[in-house]
This record gives C-alpha cells, structure tokens and sequence, in this order.
C-alpha cells in the first residue's frame, strides 16, 4: 500500500493564501461507461480526491469538471469552504467551474459567471467553432486576513478548437484588465504553457503572469498535468495553470502527483497550487 504524501503547501499564514487549481474529471460511473476497479471509477477516485483536499487546505480552489453529484466531495473535504458557480448548462446540469473559498478566511462580496462566447450571458452559447459549452466564473472577495480585496477567475477551456481557445483567452483578458484589485486566475487551458496561442494571450503578451515561472520556489519537477492516470512525466505539457495580476507575489508553486493511500490517483490531472502574498 502507498502512503499518502504530506501536505506540499496546506494551510497558509495570514499574510500569505494557498490557492490551488484541478480538474477533478467527471463522474462517468452513473451511465456505465466506468466499473469497479477502473482507474476512472469516481466512486473510488472521491476518496483520494477528499484526502487529497483536506490534507493540503488551499483557501481558494477552482475546480473543473465537477458534475453538481461530485461538488459533495468537495464540501467533505473542506467543510469550511463556500462555493460558487452553477452548472455550464444552466443550474446543476452540466459540468460545473466552481470556485470553493475559505469562508473563515475570505469574504464573498459578489460573483457571476459568463459564457465563453460572443454572448457571454446566454446559458449554454457557443459561438466560437466549439461543440462543447464553456464558461469562467468570477468571484470578488475580501481577504479577511489583510483587509485586502482580490478577483478569482476560473475556467476550463476548449479542448478541440484552438481558435476558440484563443477567443477564451482574449476574453479572459478583459476581464483580468478590467479589474482594479489583484486577480487571480485559475483553469485547465487544454493548452501547453509557453507554447500556445492561449498562453501568448494571457502570458506572454498578457496582463498576468505564470505562477509556476514566478515562484521564489518550485517544490515538485515540472511535471506534466495531465496524467490520464500514468506515471508523471517531468517536463511533459502543462494545461492546467494558476496565473495573477502582475502585483502578486508567489512564495512556492507546486505540481501535485500524489497518490492515495491505495496508490490511486484521485483524477486524471494533477492539481496546482500557488502560496500567494497579496500587495
């Protein structure tokens, strides 16, 4: 049996907040199309996922994939934490881009949620040569901890046109410029850091920067983030990333390839993290 890894970051000081990002990979068990025993099977994935959140404690976490029957992982793990965001298909239906918040230590003071297209308030649009229905979800909180207020983004983008990853980006843009407090910016991009029109957008020739790039410490290799449940590879494609406003300061970022205790992995990513400090 493999022992579960200690906490990579876990609850941060006050000065500081741990933000982490990670598709979760929908629960595909209900319609037959995983079994027991499968490395997909979400019934025997929660466990590890729940282990994995309360062990390491982020204050602000973005999720990807999370059928609304899943969101209740979560919520175990992390009994402190408020959620917002609704399902891309409107209400519970559809995959969710929820962002969970420590209640105790930021508060909400207002979200939404926006479609990526180019009628960004109608449930459900795609406008963009995507098939597949794709938001961002926006949250305003106050840091209870240093009075300071901060915007969380989080988004999951196209995994088949790049030309609407590339609009999502320049979406996601305006919204980071279009916020006078620091933002934070959480997601699978389904698209390879420094490699990548989405990247170039947000990054390179963009408002934010990579958190991974920036830290005054890299606790894990650089491991690939999406693992599709194999070994990880060290210099593989990094699609899911944890970007900010220039002003903030990252301490440590990591690449998060624990196992749990039955050495499975609870999704078919790595989670991402961040140990911020705000201006």
């Amino acid at each position: 049996m493999t022992r579960p890894s200690p906490a990579l970051i876990g609850p941060a000081t006050p000065a500081q907040l741990h933000v982490m990002s990670m598709n979760i990979r929908l629960d595909r068990s209900g319609d037959g199309a995983t079994h027991p025993g499968d490395a997909d099977h979400w019934p025997e994935r929660r466990p590890r996922l729940i282990e994995l959140l309360a062990r390491e404690r982020p204050a602000v976490l973005g999720v990807q994939e999370a059928l609304h029957g899943q969101l209740s992982a979560i919520e175990e793990a992390l009994p402190g934490h408020r959620c917002v965001g609704y399902g891309r298909e409107g209400g519970s239906h559809g995959e969710h881009a929820a962002i969970f918040y420590d209640a105790e230590r930021l508060e909400l003071l207002s979200w939404d949620q926006f479609w990526l297209s180019d009628t960004p308030e109608i449930i459900g649009s795609t406008t963009w040569g995507h098939t597949v229905t794709r938001i961002v979800v926006r949250a305003e909180l106050r840091d209870l901890a240093t009075h300071r207020e901060l915007t969380v983004l989080n988004t999951h983008f196209d995994h088949e046109s790049e030309i609407a990853r590339r609009r999502s980006a320049r979406a996601l843009t305006e919204l980071v410029t279009g916020s006078s407090v620091p933002v934070i910016v959480t997601g699978d991009f389904n698209a390879a850091a420094h490699d990548s029109g989405a990247y170039t957008a947000l990054v390179t020739e963009g408002p934010t920067v990579d958190t991974w790039d920036t830290a005054e410490a890299q606790l894990t290799p650089a491991w690939g983030t999406f693992l599709d449940y194999r070994a990880p590879v060290e210099g593989g494609e990094r699609i899911d990333w944890i970007l900010t406003s220039e002003d903030i300061t990252t301490v440590r970022a990591a690449i998060n390839v624990s196992r749990g205790g039955e050495g499975r992995y609870p999704s078919d990513h790595a989670a991402v993290q961040a140990l911020i400090a705000l201006p």
